[in-house]
C-alpha cells in the first residue's frame, strides 16, 4: 500500500511504458509457452506434426525459444528494468519517446521472428536464428534501450546506484556485445534474407557457444538477478541480506561466466585446452551463483512467515530454490566424464527448464504480481486466492517437467552407451526413443499445467485493470497456511 501511494505522489514517474511491456510479458508468455506444449506434444505423439512445413517441430521449436527467453523474459526485463531504475534513482525516464520507440520496436523484432521462423527464414544458429535484417532492428533497440536506461541513472538524485542496477547495466552491455559479435555475416545480396557467417567451421561454433551460454549467463541470469535484489526485498519488506555480499556476487559473475562457453563444445573439433578451460571456469562458477541465491534467500531472516499469506513472495522465494538448484546442476554438468553421459539427452532438456520455468519464469510472475496492482491504481490483485492457484500450478508443472526429463535423460545417456562383449550396441537409437515415450507424455502434462497457470495470470491481470471491479476479499490465513 505505501508504494501504491508513493507512486501516485510521485507523477513524474513513467509508469506507462512499464505497463505496456508488463501486459506484454503476460501476452507472449501466454503465446510462447502454448508453443511449447505444442511442440512437446508432438514428440510423444509425432502424427501433430501434420503435413504443414511451417507447423512442424523443427519449425516451431525455434520460434518457442525465442518466444519464451526474448518476448516473454525480454519484455519482463524491460518492464522491471524501467520501474526499477525510476524508482531507485528517484528521476523520470531520460526519454519517454525513446522509451516508447524501444517497446514499439522490440514488439516489431518479435512479431518479425513469430513470420519468419515458422517459414523457415533463419541463419540455422542456436538462439541466434534471425536473419540479418531483424539482426540489425535488434541492435538498434538494444542500443536506444541503453540510451535510456545508463541516460536515467546518469541523471539520478541518489548518490549511489543500487545494485540491482549494476546486474541490469551488465546485462544490457553483455548482450550488445554479444548479439554484434555472434550475428556478423556478409548478406548474399541486400535483396535476400541469406547471409553466411564471417566466422568458419570451429571458430563459428565456439562463437556460437560463447554467445549462447553467454545469452543465458548475462539475458537470463544477470538480468534476472537484477529482478531479484530489487523485488525480494521490497517484497519481503526487507533489506538486502549483505549489500557487500551482492557486490561481490556482481563482480565475480560477470568476471567468469564469460568463459564458461566451450563446456557445450566437449568431445568435439574444439582444442581441449579451450574445453577444459571452459570445464574449470563452470565449475568456479558455482560460487558466485550461490553466493547470489543464499543473499536472497537471507533476505528473507525474519520474515518466513510472511510465506503462509504471501503467495507472491513464494513465486520469488521458490524461483531462487530453482536458481540454486540449476546454478549446481550446470557446472557438474560441465565435467567432462557427467558430460559425456548427460549431452544430447533430456537431461540438458529438464536442465534447461529447471532454469527457465523454475527461475526465470517464477522471478518474473512474481515481479508482475508486484507491479500489476501499482501500475493499475490498485491496493493488490484482483483475487488472491488465484494467486495460489497460479503459484501451485507452476510449481507442480515445472516439478513434472524436470524430472521426467531427468529420468529419461539419464535413461537414454545409459542406453547410448550400452554395449554387448562382442564391442555392439545392445541398444538401437530407436528403441532409447520408445523408452523415453513415458517421459514425454508426463513432460506435456507439467509443460500444459504450467501454461494454463499462465492463463489465470492473464484473468487475473485482466480483473484488476478493470476499475468497474471490486477486488475479492483477501483469504484468511488458515486457508493460505
Amino acid at each position: 500500500m505505501s508504494e501504491l501511494n508513493s507512486a501516485l505522489e510521485h507523477p513524474t514517474y513513467n509508469y506507462k511504458v512499464v505497463r505496456q511491456f508488463t501486459v506484454m510479458t503476460v501476452v507472449w508468455g501466454i503465446v510462447g509457452m502454448l508453443v511449447g506444449v505444442l511442440i512437446a506434444a508432438q514428440l510423444a505423439w509425432p502424427a501433430l506434426n501434420f503435413d504443414l512445413p511451417w507447423l512442424s517441430f523443427g519449425r516451431l521449436r525455434p520460434l518457442h525459444t525465442n518466444a519464451v527467453i526474448f518476448a516473454f523474459g525480454g519484455c519482463a526485463l524491460f518492464a522491471t528494468s524501467y520501474y526499477v531504475v525510476q524508482r531507485t534513482c528517484q528521476v523520470r525516464l531520460i526519454s519517454d519517446k525513446l522509451a516508447a520507440i524501444t517497446f514499439w520496436g522490440w514488439q516489431l523484432v518479435i512479431l518479425s521472428a513469430a513470420i519468419t521462423l515458422p517459414l523457415g527464414i533463419t541463419s540455422g544458429k542456436e538462439y541466434a536464428e534471425l536473419q540479418w535484417p531483424i539482426d540489425i532492428l535488434i541492435t538498434v533497440v538494444w542500443v536506444l534501450y541503453a540510451i535510456v536506461f545508463f541516460g536515467t541513472i546518469a541523471k539520478r538524485k541518489t548518490g549511489h546506484i543500487y545494485v540491482a542496477n549494476w546486474f541490469y547495466g551488465a546485462f544490457i552491455i553483455a548482450v550488445a556485445v554479444l548479439h554484434i559479435i555472434n550475428s556478423l555475416a556478409m548478406p548474399v545480396a541486400m535483396d535476400s534474407f541469406q547471409a553466411y557467417s564471417v566466422y568458419a567451421g570451429t571458430v563459428d561454433a565456439m562463437v556460437q557457444w560463447w554467445y549462447g551460454h553467454n545469452a543465458v549467463g548475462f539475458f537470463l541470469t544477470a538480468g534476472f538477478l537484477g529482478m531479484m535484489y530489487y523485488f525480494v526485498p521490497k517484497q519481503a519488506e526487507r533489506p538486502v541480506y549483505s549489500y557487500r555480499l551482492s557486490i561481490v556476487h556482481f563482480w565475480a559473475l560477470v568476471a567468469v561466466y564469460i568463459w564458461a562457453g566451450p563446456h557445450h563444445l566437449h568431445y568435439t573439433a574444439l582444442p581441449d585446452w579451450a574445453q577444459s578451460l571452459g570445464m574449470v571456469m563452470s565449475l568456479i562458477l558455482l560460487a558466485p551463483s550461490w553466493g547470489g541465491m543464499i543473499n536472497g534467500m537471507m533476505t528473507l531472516s525474519g520474515a518466513w512467515h510472511k510465506l503462509r499469506t504471501d503467495p507472491i513472495l513464494r513465486f520469488l522465494v521458490v524461483s531462487l530454490s530453482f536458481y540454486g538448484m540449476s546454478t549446481f546442476e550446470g557446472p557438474m554438468m560441465a565435467i567432462k566424464t557427467v558430460n559425456s553421459l548427460s549431452h544430447y539427452t533430456d537431461w540438458t532438456i529438464g536442465h534447461v527448464h529447471s532454469g527457465a520455468l523454475g527461475w526465470v519464469a517464477m522471478i518474473s510472475i512474481g515481479a508482475m504480481y508486484h507491479l500489476i496492482p501499482i501500475l493499475f491504481g490498485r491496493e493488490r490483485m484482483y483475487s488472491i486466492e488465484l494467486i495460489y492457484t497460479h503459484f501451485w500450478m507452476s510449481t507442480i508443472g515445472t516439478v513434472l517437467y524436470i524430472t521426467s526429463m531427468w529420468v529419461n535423460g539419464i535413461l537414454q545417456g545409459l542406453m547410448w552407451r550400452a554395449y554387448n562383449q562382442d564391442g555392439t550396441l545392445t541398444y538401437s537409437f530407436v528403441e532409447s526413443v520408445a523408452a523415453s515415450h513415458p517421459g514425454y507424455i508426463v513432460r506435456v502434462a507439467g509443460g500444459a499445467i504450467f501454461f494454463f497457470g499462465m492463463l489465470v495470470m492473464a484473468y487475473n491481470l485482466y480483473m484488476t485493470s478493470r476499475k468497474d471491479v471490486e477486488l475479492q476479499a483477501a483469504p484468511a490465513v488458515a486457508s493460505a497456511a
